[in-house]
């Protein structure tokens, strides 16, 4: 599949696992939930979330990351760097391949095994 279809899939999944975490975890208002939310799925969160999880990579994931990263993107970012984008892309892709090959398992593993450790 295109790594930018890949992407915008991850890029949906990873919203919505990331606001039913902070949903489920907290008492936040909803406004409080979607600042919260942006921040974590931002390219610039996504680029520092992508650095804690890359040594945990398969040689897979490692090639889905690089196809996503290096994909031609029909946008650019407004509120990136353009180091942050690509790579936030890469980590897009790879979530939406996990997500669209059903390793929830994976998902849970890579994107949020730090998460209640915080």
């Amino acid at each position: 599949m295109n790594p930018v279809v890949l992407a915008f899939i991850g890029d949906a999944a990873y919203t919505l696992f990331v606001r039913e975490r902070l949903a489920l975890s907290s008492r936040y208002k909803t406004g409080e939930l979607d600042r919260r939310t942006s921040q974590i799925v931002s390219a610039h969160g996504q680029s520092l979330e992508l650095e804690r999880m890359m040594p945990l990579l398969t040689q897979e994931e490692e090639a889905v990351f690089r196809r996503g990263r290096n994909a031609k993107k029909p946008t650019k970012s407004k509120n990136a760097t353009v180091g942050e984008y690509v790579r936030s892309t890469g980590f897009e892709a790879l979530l939406g391949f996990l997500y669209l090959t059903g390793q929830t398992d994976r998902i849970e593993e890579l994107f949020f095994s730090d998460a209640e450790d915080e």
